[in-house]
C-alpha cells in the first residue's frame, strides 16, 4: 500500500472511500463528521439511522451519496484521556476496522482524517504515529491510502513519519 499525506478538504477528494471520524450515533456532528455528512447531502443522514451507531474502535460504511467518493467509512475514535484508557489500542484498531471494511467494499483508495485529533484531543503526534504504524503494518487489498491534514504543520508531521 503506498501512503500519501496531504492537507485538503477530504470531501472534494475523488477517492473510492473517505473515513468519517465520527461521533457513536453516527447522526452527524461537528469537525469532519458534520462537513461529511453536509456535502454528502441528507441522504448520509438517512442512511446512517438504521445501522443503529458504531463502537469505539470499530467502523460501519454507507454510500457516499452528493461527495466524489463512492463510501464512507464511518469510526468512532477515541476520546483521550490522558492515554491509559485503551486509547492508543482504539485508535489503532480505527485504522485497522477501516482497512477491514474498505476491502470489503472493493475499495482500493481510501481517504483517512487524523481521527480523533479535534474534538476527542488526541495529541497529534501519537495519533499520527499511530496512523503510519498501522497503515504500513495491516495488510490489506487497498493500494493507496491518503492522511488527509487539516492544516499544513500536521501534514509535515505525517511526511516526517512517512520518511
Amino acid at each position: 500500500m503506498r501512503i500519501e499525506a496531504i492537507t485538503g478538504d477530504i470531501t472534494t477528494l475523488g477517492v473510492d472511500a473517505v473515513v468519517n471520524a465520527a461521533d457513536p450515533s453516527l447522526l452527524g456532528g461537528g469537525g469532519v463528521d458534520g462537513a461529511i455528512h453536509l456535502a454528502a447531502g441528507p441522504e448520509l443522514l438517512a442512511a446512517c439511522i438504521p445501522l443503529g451507531g458504531c463502537a469505539t474502535g470499530d467502523a460501519k460504511a454507507t454510500p457516499g451519496f452528493d461527495l466524489s467518493a463512492r463510501w464512507v467509512i464511518h469510526t468512532v475514535g477515541p476520546i483521550w484521556h490522558g492515554g491509559e484508557s485503551g486509547e492508543p489500542d482504539l485508535l489503532r484498531s480505527c485504522y485497522r476496522r477501516c482497512l477491514e471494511v474498505a476491502d470489503e467494499l472493493g475499495a482500493t483508495s481510501v481517504a483517512f482524517p487524523a481521527i480523533s485529533t479535534g474534538v476527542y484531543g488526541y495529541p497529534k503526534r501519537p495519533a499520527a504515529e499511530i496512523a503510519v504504524e498501522t497503515l504500513v503494518n495491516t495488510p490489506s487489498r487497498v493500494e493507496v491510502a491518503t492522511l488527509v491534514a487539516f492544516n499544513h504543520e500536521t501534514e509535515v508531521l505525517y511526511g516526517e513519519l512517512l520518511g
